[in-house]
């Protein structure tokens, strides 16, 4: 609908009201244009259409600050009944956007402009489910839990942390909301202590979430990697990504620092 994304919005708020399924799709940075369209047209009434924010955080780059959505997850979380997700890789994405096709109500999926390390393969993607995290990894002294182009980094960094005899477990928490706290509590059973990743601000985002949950109940030392009170700046994604520490090494750090904070 070329640069229209509050009517794309209603469009769309139009097309579910009258029986159809859309998928609207643009930059994860001009969905935020539309807000009120969304609060409004479409999750007020309860309606059912995906949104898809492409080109989020700061991996997108060069393309500068100004087009580096940091805080989209953080604002759709925040919208009642609505659905919020980030699928890590290709197929993981491709296989919760057919699952979308049967979800009842508002959703909004953030995807990654550059190429991202394929974590899934063609068998272990269909175990996916909007809602529930998914353990690529198992482990017993530290669970980072990650999503979007962190769950790669999150991997390195548990491959790292093995070197050392530190055995981390890895989650892929693709569905932000509704978060899966079962499996927070689980993992908390098994490992007793957290890190979170995301390409995204750490406040409201994935690591908003986990303190959330933990903060009504589960006494777990919690680190958070993700981007500071900050904008972002232009630059290759792999530059930006290190200045601000969205880097395997920065979770393999605050993974040796949550053990620490483990009591007993």
């Amino acid at each position: 609908m070329g640069i229209a994304e509050q009517n794309m919005m209603l469009v769309s708020a139009g097309m579910a009201s009258s029986g159809k399924v859309p998928f609207a799709s643009t930059f994860a940075i001009f969905t935020e244009r539309a807000f009120e369209q969304v609060r409004n047209g479409i999750a007020r009434a309860e309606l059912t259409v995906h949104i898809c924010g492409s080109h989020g955080g700061i991996h997108t780059g060069t393309d500068g600050s100004s087009a580096q959505s940091i805080e989209d997850l953080a604002i759709y979380r925040t919208i009642p009944g609505m659905t919020v997700l980030h699928p890590c890789d290709d197929l993981s994405a491709e296989e919760l956007t057919v699952q979308l096709l049967d979800h009842v109500g508002p959703t909004y999926m953030r995807t990654a402009r550059n190429k991202t390390l394929r974590i899934y393969d063609h068998d272990s993607v269909g175990d996916l489910s909007i809602g529930r995290g998914s353990v690529i990894r198992r482990g017993t002294d530290v669970c980072i839990i990650a999503c979007g182009v962190m769950v790669s980094q999150a991997l390195i960094a548990a491959n790292d942390l093995a070197d050392d005899g530190i055995h981390a477990a890895v989650v892929d928490m693709h569905t932000l909301k509704p978060l899966d706290k079962n499996l927070i509590d689980s993992m908390f059973a098994s490992c007793g202590c957290f890190v979170t990743a995301e390409d995204h601000s750490v406040i409201g985002g994935l690591g908003g979430a986990v303190a959330e949950h933990l903060s009504t109940g589960i006494t777990a030392p919690l680190e958070m990697v993700g981007v500071s009170d900050i904008f972002g700046q232009s630059g290759a994604s792999s530059e930006l990504m290190s200045s601000m520490g969205l880097t395997s090494e920065e979770i393999k750090h605050s993974a040796i620092k949550a053990i620490s904070r483990k009591s007993g």
